[in-house]
């Protein structure tokens, strides 16, 4: 027990380390637990934010649901970009380049930075347009543009905030990244009923505090995230050497970054048509569908945090020439996801309607989301290992892999499928539920057959 106690706290402790030797199943443990910390308090902040909202009304639960399903293509953009700097930054620490590591991590915060000015620009030009072409009535825009503009205008810090943890992962550094989500979601969690329902001199703002509390708790994660890069106490730091655009790295970043966006943007892009679909249902469907998914989201994101701890593993173990303890990492880091979410698949089977009444008492609401769980939770054995698996490619610099089995399963079978299921059999949501099921199982089954092909053991970045 001392011995696990004792690991707890050293994967807590701040600490850069490489992770090329010793014990597979304690580089897991010390890369995981703060990683699956840093998704916990991600996933909270979708379940609180859902929450809070969700006492205004479920106009207003629509409406955060649609903006969400738009602003996932910004976070596609982030984590490619992210997962292009864990690549190529564990490959720099495994090789023992630290100042090539710091290059890398300047460029992709420079990169970052216009293309979060451009998109949020435009969000929040057109946002009444994005939640009209997302199906939504005129009573969910009137009341949610507010909304979709404060956020599409704090687009810069969601960014950078997913995409500055991705250079701590590469270094090794889980729990910095951990600690910026941590301090800016726990800002977002007591600013959210603050802005939203107003406490004395603060004014309620509505849907449009919730908003506000996302941007101002993510902003302050990001100066965080910063000072421990300027500082110069990490083995990843920017300095003035760093301060100097690189067009070869910047063309690195994009090269391997663009499959990363590419598969993220895919599945977003997916997951956006689905949307569309249940929205035809009414407002009712899209607000258990919203619920269901934070819900889901809160068990997923926390096993994204073992899934990035491959990541690390399989990045820093290439960079130093050991591809065989790259792949044992992966394997032992998908067993360990899948007890996870085989536990959790089973608590939502029996307490379902318990944990959707919790968020939204109306009885259509409870009766979508309850369904959505119970089938939804139905593929998560085979989520773990398709979470896993991909972002094992993704540690290796292998973007594009992902991003041809993304097209082939998200958008050629499951909203095919989606569609079929709900108009032609007249499934109506329950038919988009089993799509996503049917497909994220099926992609968990293909990317483990191309994995053991091993073709990933020889790209270079």
């Amino acid at each position: 027990m001392k011995k696990w106690i004792q690991a707890f706290r050293d994967s807590l402790d701040g600490t850069e380390r490489e992770y090329t030797s010793g014990s597979i199943k304690r580089a897991i443990f010390l890369l995981a637990i703060p990683m699956m910390l840093e998704m916990v308090m991600e996933s909270l902040f979708a379940v609180v934010d859902i929450f809070f909202v969700g006492k205004i009304g479920i106009e207003a639960v629509a409406a955060v649901g649609l903006t969400e399903s738009v602003i996932t293509i910004v976070y596609s953009v982030s984590i490619g970009l992210s997962m292009a700097a864990t690549a190529i930054v564990a490959r720099r620490i495994g090789e023992k380049k630290p100042k090539e590591a710091g290059d890398a991590a300047f460029q992709a915060i420079a990169l970052s930075t216009v293309i979060s000015v451009l998109i949020g620009i435009l969000g929040f030009v057109f946002a009444e347009d994005l939640l009209r072409l997302m199906g939504a009535d005129d009573r969910v825009i009137e009341l949610g543009h507010g909304y979709t503009r404060i956020i599409f205008l704090g687009n810069p810090a969601i960014m950078l905030l997913f995409m500055i943890n991705g250079i701590f992962r590469g270094a090794g550094n889980a729990a910095i990244a951990m600690k910026s989500l941590w301090l800016a979601n726990g800002l977002n969690l007591i600013l959210d009923p603050l802005l939203i329902f107003g406490l004395g001199p603060i004014p309620a703002m509505g849907i449009e505090g919730a908003a506000l509390a996302t941007t101002l708790g993510r902003a302050i994660g990001v100066s965080y995230q910063l000072y421990h890069l300027l500082k110069g106490n990490s083995t990843v730091k920017i300095g003035i050497q760093n301060m100097v655009l690189e067009v070869k790295t910047i063309w690195n970043l994009i090269k391997v970054g663009s499959g990363g966006m590419g598969q993220f943007l895919i599945e977003s892009a997916s997951w956006i048509f689905l949307t569309r679909i249940i929205a035809e249902s009414g407002s009712i469907a899209v607000a258990g569908y919203t619920v269901a998914i934070r819900i889901v989201i809160f068990t997923l994101l926390p096993a994204m945090g073992l899934a990035n701890a491959a990541t690390t593993l399989v990045g820093q173990n290439l960079g130093a020439g050991k591809p065989d303890r790259a792949e044992s990492s992966v394997w032992k880091a998908a067993l360990y996801n899948a007890i996870f979410l085989g536990t959790v698949s089973i608590i939502f089977l029996i307490f379902g309607d318990f944990f959707i009444s919790f968020f939204n008492d109306d009885p259509g609401v409870i009766l979508v989301g309850k369904k959505a769980l119970a089938i939804l939770c139905l593929g998560y054995v085979f989520f773990a290992y398709g979470m896993v698996i991909s972002q094992s490619f993704n540690g290796a610099g292998d973007t594009f892999t992902p991003t041809l089995i993304n097209i082939g399963l998200f958008w050629a079978f499951e909203i095919p499928l989606a569609w079929y299921l709900a108009h032609q059999m007249g499934m109506g949501a329950n038919g988009v539920f089993w799509a996503i099921t049917a497909a994220h199982s099926l992609h968990a089954l293909v990317s483990v057959y191309i994995f053991r092909l091993g073709r990933w053991k020889k790209v270079q970045v």
